[in-house]
């Protein structure tokens, strides 16, 4: 067995299979690019989907990596067994529709056999049950023991959707000593024996995200070797943390706790779970990932303070993971693909310390608090801690879920994650309704700054942060999870004004990313950005580097040009009687309201629109100049009324169409405008009419739905899209006729069964008493039936029931001389109503009911039937 560093046993791994025809690929960031599927890079394939499903051409059909790994499912694991890290190095080769398993599988034999020397006679390999074809390629490679194959069920890779299959896995023999003594121990056992360092993924299928296996057009394979478990063996150490890629790290925990590794198994735990995050968190914050409570930042942020806890267990007091970030770039400094780890060494340690102080400065808090509501947990027996307690931990002392859970089991107690969920929710409610309380209320007190240089400009790509507000007072930084309103001291963002909302974004500073979802100004004038802190913190004085949402600002440009556009084509069309009365103008749509006193007419509106779009076909540039506001009421200019203006004013001029007084965005031609679609006009109050349309893609999307909407109509009534008024005309009239006819029958059918139940009247002291339930379907059906048979009667009360969805109706009528006997429909139905679970009342010729208990039907006909019989004669 050859020994090699772990720096070897990678450089060994690309050099090998460069020399295959391999192209050596740099280890991609943790951040998936265009994969909405995964959290952060997990597996060496991850990055190369695209490539394994044709999606992307990769730059060689066969390529190789060293690709690092997070992945936190088992994170409880980490330093208490040999192998578990949150962090990882994967070796891989990969080919693309080039070769298959004939040549992986000897490639793989050759470099762990040859380059690294292993003993043939301990290699082991486990493949998929019907994997017939991987057993003779095996077969094939010398000094491989045939009883040494094993087919195992699990042999199958796949990780969330996307490219998997059968695999092959190799094993190496570690000896019976590190085995659990039981007769059955083999490839695939829990125990540490048979250490698996190779798997060989042979991709033939792409998973959907609806779990289908879908047949690839080119087998692929992708294959997945652990540095750390390759370096344990060719080192011969025990652990992958004995290593020289971990043992560094945990030698520096040695020196500041003053506790010796393998002296006690508890403390060892620690200390090897402070090295593999410590590891985690470089990684992370390497590929600019920064901690929050959302994603791939809580993630960091979980094990960050998970490593903070178990440098408290060791007795550890002050910061010390600044130190360990030290190590880990003295190991992997050298190494290639991390050169970013020790260029911005100094900015990983700065994030790492100011979570590890945040935290530190509620740990012992916090701490205190479970450890009493642990104490009353147990007391009182119960297995659970309320989820009230669990979400006070995490809001008030910085205490992950997980974290909480982890210390919970050591005490043979769960969290109440259900009761954790409700007051994180009931937070989330609170927190929204504060802040759209804030977006009306907060203003702040900007008394003792001096703004009088704060600028303007829309090139500005990179600016400095001016002042902080939260909640009304000014504070000098912001933490994840946090919104407040941020003042930069030059902005490029257009302000919310003008019927048109402000531009949306992010600022970038060296230890946050701040999403910006719009832009205000305050009384004096003053740009401010509403901003919730996604990642990270920010601090007054940060520099930070600016995104507009290019896309969005465009939209909503298009949009505001258009406006104009339609007002002018509105004033031409309906008349000058047309004067602004309101607009928003949005990325998505315009709304542009007006004075009018009738609705436009279909016709009139299709005439704004074929002129709207034919100015914008006209491709006329949009002039946009300052004048004063004299000079501008001379060109024409369309001045708002009741509006205020300065001398100073801002000309938007479309020649020959349109000049108004704007201070918005808008585009430079008429023809980026694309398209404009008026989507509806209605009226909003008594003489103003609201028009609201779509431009650019909204109305390429609107045109495309629409003709889809035709083309399905069409396909349905079999004809085409030219002959569809003509087939509606058609099918409206047949329904017409259908519908009058459907109508007559059941006329019919309703006279034959009031004829039936009058058939079956009986004599009710000395009148004549009808009673049924019939198949009415409405109210006035009844009605009409009981009209019907009442009208055959001399002297006589009819009592008919409909029941609809397990609900009564009913109908009571008497006729005249039935009334002048003492009969009072109104009288009868109140009282039989209550036998339905209804009430109701009327005249004494005609009442009417409901109820929700037709089970009671019997019961409410004798009832009718007792009151009739009680009359006086």
């Amino acid at each position: 067995m050859k020994y090699m560093t772990g720096k070897e046993t990678a450089a060994a791994f690309l050099k090998f299979f460069e020399s295959k025809g391999h192209l050596i690929m740099p280890s991609f960031s943790l951040i998936p690019e265009n994969d909405p599927t995964l959290l952060m890079i997990g597996a060496g394939m991850a990055p190369l989907k695209p490539f394994f499903t044709g999606k992307l051409k990769p730059p060689c059909p066969r390529v190789t990596t060293n690709q690092r790994c997070v992945r936190t499912g088992d994170i409880e694991n980490v330093g208490r067994t040999a192998r578990h890290h949150t962090a990882f190095m994967m070796l891989g080769n990969f080919s693309f529709g080039d070769y298959f398993k004939s040549n992986a599988i000897p490639w793989a034999w050759e470099f762990l056999t040859e380059v690294c020397e292993l003993p043939r006679e301990k290699l082991w390999v486990s493949i998929y049950p019907n994997d017939d074809e991987a057993e003779k390629i095996w077969l094939q490679q010398p000094g491989l023991n045939p009883a040494h194959i094993v087919r195992l069920e699990d042999n199958f890779w796949e990780i969330g959707p996307g490219p998997c299959g059968p695999d092959s896995e190799i094993y190496i023999d570690l000896g019976e000593e590190r085995g659990c003594g039981k007769e059955t121990c083999a490839p695939g056992c829990d125990c540490d024996r048979f250490l698996e360092i190779w798997n060989l993924v042979f991709t033939q299928f792409d998973k959907t995200e609806d779990g289908e296996y879908k047949p690839l057009e080119h087998k692929n394979i992708d294959t997945g070797c652990g540095l750390e478990r390759l370096a344990s063996v060719l080192q011969q150490k025990n652990s992958n943390f004995e290593t020289d890629l971990l043992f560094p790290i945990i030698e520096y925990v040695e020196k500041i706790s003053g506790l010796k590794y393998g002296s006690d198994a508890a403390k060892d735990v620690s200390m090897k779970v402070i090295a593999d995050h410590a590891r985690s968190m470089a990684f992370m914050i390497m590929d600019k990932i920064l901690p929050s409570n959302e994603g791939r930042g809580y993630v960091l942020r979980r094990i960050l303070r998970r490593a903070i806890r178990h440098g408290r267990m060791l007795g550890i007091k002050d910061a010390f993971l600044e130190g360990a970030i030290d190590v880990v770039a003295k190991i992997y400094g050298d190494m290639p693909d991390f050169d970013e780890l020790v260029r911005n060494i100094a900015y990983i340690k700065k994030v790492v310390r100011l979570e590890e102080d945040r935290f530190a400065a509620t740990l012992a808090q916090g701490m205190e608090v479970l450890t009493r509501e642990i104490d009353s947990a147990k007391s009182a027996g119960k297995s659970e801690l309320d989820g009230e307690i669990c979400f006070k931990l995490y809001d008030t002392f910085g205490f992950p879920l997980e974290l909480t859970e982890e210390i919970l089991a050591e005490n043979n107690l769960s969290p109440d994650k259900d009761g954790f969920n409700t007051a994180m929710e009931n937070q989330r409610q609170r927190a929204r309704a504060a802040r759209a309380a804030n977006e009306r209320l907060d203003v702040p007190d900007l008394l003792n700054l001096k703004t009088e240089h704060l600028t303007r400009d829309e090139s500005c790509t990179e600016s400095k942060i001016f002042a902080i507000w939260k909640d009304g007072k000014v504070v000098d930084e912001l933490h994840d999870g946090e919104t407040a309103g941020i003042i930069l001291e030059t902005t490029p963002f257009y302000a919310e004004g003008g019927g048109q909302v402000g531009d949306e974004g992010y600022f970038f500073s060296e230890l946050g990313k701040i999403k910006i979802s719009n832009a205000k100004k305050l009384p004096d004038g003053t740009i401010y950005h509403e901003a919730y802190v996604e990642e990270g913190l920010v601090k007054v004085g940060d520099k930070v580097k600016i995104e507009i949402d290019r896309d969005k600002k465009l939209s909503s440009a298009r949009n505001h040009t258009a406006t104009h556009l339609l007002q002018a084509a509105l004033k031409k069309v309906v008349g000058n009687q047309v004067n602004q009365a309101g607009s928003l103008v949005t990325p998505e749509r315009l709304r542009f309201d007006f004075s009018n006193f009738e609705p436009v007419t279909a016709q009139q509106l299709a005439d704004v629109e074929e002129l709207v779009n034919e100015e914008i076909l006209k491709a006329v540039d949009v002039t946009i100049r300052q004048m004063p506001i004299a000079e501008a009421k001379k060109l024409g200019a369309m001045v708002l009324f009741g509006e205020k203006y300065g001398d100073i004013v801002r000309v938007v001029n479309v020649e020959d169409f349109s000049c108004e007084l704007c201070g918005g965005s808008h585009v430079a031609n008429v023809g980026q405008i694309g398209r404009f679609k008026i989507v509806s006009e209605s009226g909003i109050a008594a003489g103003v009419r609201r028009i609201e349309a779509v431009t650019g893609r909204a109305a390429i999307k609107d045109a495309t739905r629409q003709n889809q909407l035709l083309n399905e109509i069409s396909a349905l009534l079999k004809v085409r899209a030219d002959d569809l008024p003509a087939q509606v005309e058609k099918i409206l009239a047949e329904d017409k006729t259908m519908r009058k006819q459907l109508a007559e029958v059941q006329k019919m059918r309703e006279r034959a069964e009031a004829q039936k139940l009058l058939v079956g009247g009986e004599e009710v002291n000395g009148l004549k008493y009808v009673k049924g339930v019939v198949k009415a379907k409405t109210a006035d059906d009844l009605r009409n039936a009981a009209d019907f048979i009442v009208d055959k009667l001399d002297g006589g009360v009819v009592v008919l029931a409909a029941v609809n969805d397990d609900k009564v109706s009913l109908v009571v009528k008497a006729d005249k001389k039935a009334v002048a006997a003492g009969v009072h429909a109104g009288k009868i139905v109140k009282e039989i109503s209550k036998l339905v679970g209804g009430g109701g009342g009327g005249r004494p010729d005609m009442a009417q009911a409901g109820g929700k208990n037709p089970e009671g039907l019997p019961k409410m006909f004798d009832a009718a039937k007792t009151i009739l019989e009680s009359l006086k004669k």
